[in-house]
C-alpha cells in the first residue's frame, strides 16, 4: 500500500493547529453488478487514502486532472457524503462522529461554494431568501437584524436593493455565483470550501470572483480549500498546493515550489500545459501518453506509471510498475511520491545554477 503523502504545515506555522484537517480519507462506491448478480461488485476508488492540514488564514488549492477525486474530496471535507474510512476534523472536533444537530451546528463555521451555482440555488426562491435561509435555518436573528445582514452582504458583492426580489434565472453566471458566495459568508463561517467555482465562467468574469474571494478573505479573515482544474488560477491564489491523481495527493507544496519546481512529473506535465502567451517564449512541453486509468481498476506500483514521462526510460518500468512510491522530503515543507523526485530536483537545481 502506498504511504500516504500528507499534506503537512509550512515552516512559519509549524507550531500552529490546523482548523481543517482531513486524516487518512477514503471513499469507495461499489457499484452494481447489473443483470450478472454472481459476479463481484467493482469498486471505484474516487478518493483512496488522502490527508490534508488546512491553517487559518490560508488557501489550499487542490489540482489534478477531470476524474482525479477533487469534487468528491471536498464534499468530503464538509461532510456532505460520509468517508469509507478515515476522519475529517474540524477545529478539533471530528465531524465523522457528529451526531445530525451537532453537525448542523458545525456548519455554520464551514461552508462550501459549488461548482455550478444555478443548481445550487433553489429557483423558486428571491435572491434575497436565498441568502437569508441560513440565518432562517440557524435561528440567527431577528426579521430587521436578518433583513440588515442580507443587505450588507449583498451589496459586498455587487448588487443593490433592485436585485432583492429577483429569481436566479434572471442573473448570469457570474451574478450567480456572487449570489452563492454571500450566502456561504452569511453565517459568519472560519472555513470556505470552493470547489471549482469559477471553471463554468468566462475569463472576465472569473477575474472578478477571483479577486472577489481574495477581498472576502482578507476582510473576514477566512480560510480556503480550493479545488480547482485551472492552474494560471492557484498561481494566482493560493498558498500552497497539493496536486492529485486517481484519488491521491501525488505532491504538495508552497505556491512557489509547485509553481517553480514541480518534483514529479505529473505536476510538471500539468503546468506544462498552461499556454504562454509569448509565441516566442521558450516552453517546454512535457506530453503525456495515453488516457488517465479507470479508478475501477488503478494500476500497480504508482498509479501514473503508465503515462510517466520518468517512468519510460531505460530500466524504471518495472520498478514503477511493481512498488508504490514513497513520500520523499525534496525541500522543506516540499513533498512528492515519486521514486525519483529527489533525481528531478537535483536535475533542476543544477540546470538552474550558473555554469
Amino acid at each position: 500500500m502506498q504511504e500516504t503523502l500528507k499534506v503537512v504545515a509550512p515552516t512559519s506555522r509549524a507550531h500552529e493547529e490546523p482548523i481543517l484537517r482531513v486524516i487518512d480519507v477514503t471513499r469507495h462506491y461499489r457499484l452494481r453488478s447489473g443483470w450478472m448478480p454472481w459476479r463481484k461488485s467493482p469498486v471505484l476508488q474516487a478518493v483512496d487514502g488522502v490527508s490534508l492540514d488546512v491553517y487559518r488564514g490560508e488557501t489550499l488549492g487542490i489540482v489534478g486532472e477531470s476524474g482525479c477525486g477533487k469534487s468528491t474530496l471536498a464534499r468530503l471535507a464538509c461532510r456532505l457524503i460520509e468517508p469509507s474510512s478515515g476522519e475529517v476534523v474540524f477545529d478539533g472536533v471530528p465531524l465523522t462522529r457528529l451526531d445530525r444537530r451537532g453537525l448542523r451546528d458545525m456548519r455554520r463555521r464551514l461552508q462550501m461554494v459549488f461548482q455550478d451555482p444555478f443548481s445550487s440555488l433553489n429557483p423558486r426562491m428571491t435572491v434575497f431568501q436565498v441568502v437569508e435561509e441560513p440565518l432562517v435555518v440557524h435561528g440567527l436573528g431577528n426579521k430587521a437584524e436578518r433583513e440588515r445582514r442580507v443587505g450588507e452582504l449583498l451589496e459586498r458583492v455587487g448588487f443593490s436593493s433592485a436585485h432583492w426580489r429577483r429569481y436566479p434565472h434572471e442573473f448570469s453566471g457570474g451574478q450567480r455565483q456572487r449570489i452563492v458566495i454571500a450566502r456561504a459568508l452569511a453565517v459568519n463561517p472560519e472555513v470556505v470550501v470552493c470547489d471549482e467555482p469559477v471553471s463554468a465562467l468566462d475569463v472576465s468574469v472569473q477575474a472578478q470572483i477571483i479577486n472577489l474571494l481574495k477581498e472576502l478573505q482578507k476582510e473576514f479573515g477566512l480560510t480556503y480549500l480550493f479545488i480547482t482544474h485551472d492552474l494560471s488560477v492557484v498561481k494566482y491564489l493560493c498558498d500552497r498546493i497539493a496536486a492529485m491523481y486517481l484519488g491521491r495527493v501525488v505532491e504538495l507544496g508552497t505556491n512557489e515550489d509547485i509553481v517553480t519546481a514541480p518534483a514529479h512529473p505529473y505536476t510538471q506535465a500539468l503546468f506544462a500545459a498552461i499556454p504562454v502567451p509569448d509565441p516566442g517564449a521558450r516552453h517546454r512541453d512535457v506530453l503525456l501518453k495515453g488516457s488517465v486509468p479507470s479508478p475501477l481498476d488503478p494500476p500497480a506500483g504508482c498509479r501514473f506509471h503508465t503515462r510517466c514521462p520518468a517512468a519510460q526510460l531505460d530500466g524504471r518500468m518495472q520498478r514503477c510498475s511493481t512498488q508504490a512510491p514513497g513520500v520523499q522530503e525534496v525541500s522543506p515543507g516540499h513533498f512528492s511520491a515519486c521514486h525519483f523526485a529527489r533525481e528531478i530536483q537535483a536535475r533542476r537545481d543544477g540546470l538552474a545554477s550558473p555554469a
